[in-house]
């Protein structure tokens, strides 16, 4: 009783306050007994070819919000016809709550399965099979479904890699940006000086959906991870913690420099699209199960 609730009162901080959206659109899900709020917005080749090539599910940081952002990213992906879906935790803007850390990774899961579904909907109809026989190869081209990229940033990371441990064969892969193990951070940086008698029970409500360590050793996509050098939230030495534990294929990418904050830009942005192109290529070949 003492403890109940206490990590979600130390960790989340939920803001509702109105944000300007910009050019994204808004869409909700029905999430438990209420409705996630989901921000969309397409990249300017995406917009131009009527489609999307590669849907991006992105998972922002804590006392962050979806609205702010996915109308600015577009711009991130250069050439690519990207469409970015970005969703707001129970609590957080437009979401239902309450806001609570055990219930991020069964809505990450929910706002994944609507866009898959999406994403395969969308490459249905914009495939128009004429009648008559194809050839089998010719067939599931047209049926394929555009490839989906989990992105997560901070608190993010954590319902990335849920997902993917959740959906291992659904997703082209994760872009993981300074990754937080939960509960090593609570135990390693605070129970030092409460001799581990307020640490250790607070780590041990954290979920284990959230336990960054258990599932990237669990997940087999490709991955890329981004990494502030002078990250003050989440210090670098709890990055490493989380990033050889990874048991797919892996790119990292140093953002010299940076605190836990800074935007990704200059030589790291181009350093990031390259990487996807190596992500997706790697998505598209056969994956062992």
């Amino acid at each position: 009783m003492l403890f109940g609730h206490l990590p979600d009162h130390l960790i989340l901080f939920p803001t509702r306050s109105p944000i300007d959206a910009g050019a994204a659109a808004r869409r909700t899900i029905p999430f438990e007994n209420g409705e996630l709020e989901i921000w969309t917005a397409q990249s300017q080749s995406a917009r131009q070819q009527g489609r999307a090539d590669v849907f991006i599910l992105r998972f922002y940081g804590n006392a962050d919000r979806a609205d702010r952002w996915p109308a600015m990213e577009t711009d991130m992906w250069k050439d690519r016809a990207v469409e970015i879906w970005g969703m707001n935790y129970p609590g957080f803007g437009g979401s239902t709550g309450p806001a609570r850390l055990a219930r991020i990774g069964p809505a990450a899961v929910a706002t994944f399965d609507v866009l898959r579904g999406h994403a395969a909907n969308k490459s249905a109809t914009e495939s128009a099979v004429p009648s008559g026989p194809m050839p089998s190869s010719a067939l599931r081209t047209a049926q394929a479904t555009a490839p989906i990229v989990l992105f997560g940033t901070s608190i993010g990371a954590t319902a990335a890699l849920h997902v993917a441990v959740s959906r291992p064969t659904e997703i082209a892969g994760l872009i993981l940006q300074n990754p937080p193990p939960l509960r090593e951070m609570i135990l390693r940086q605070f129970g030092w000086w409460n001799l581990w008698l307020l640490a250790g029970p607070v780590a041990l409500q954290i979920p284990r959906d959230l336990d960054c360590i258990a599932n990237a050793r669990a997940s087999r996509a490709p991955a890329i991870f981004l990494l502030a050098e002078k990250d003050e939230i989440v210090a670098p030495r709890f990055h490493r913690l989380v990033v050889p534990a990874y048991a797919g294929e892996k790119r990292i990418i140093e953002l010299r420099g940076a605190h836990h904050n800074d935007p990704i830009e200059g030589a790291a942005l181009a350093d990031l699209n390259d990487a996807l192109g190596w992500l997706l290529a790697k998505a598209s070949s056969p994956r062992a199960p």
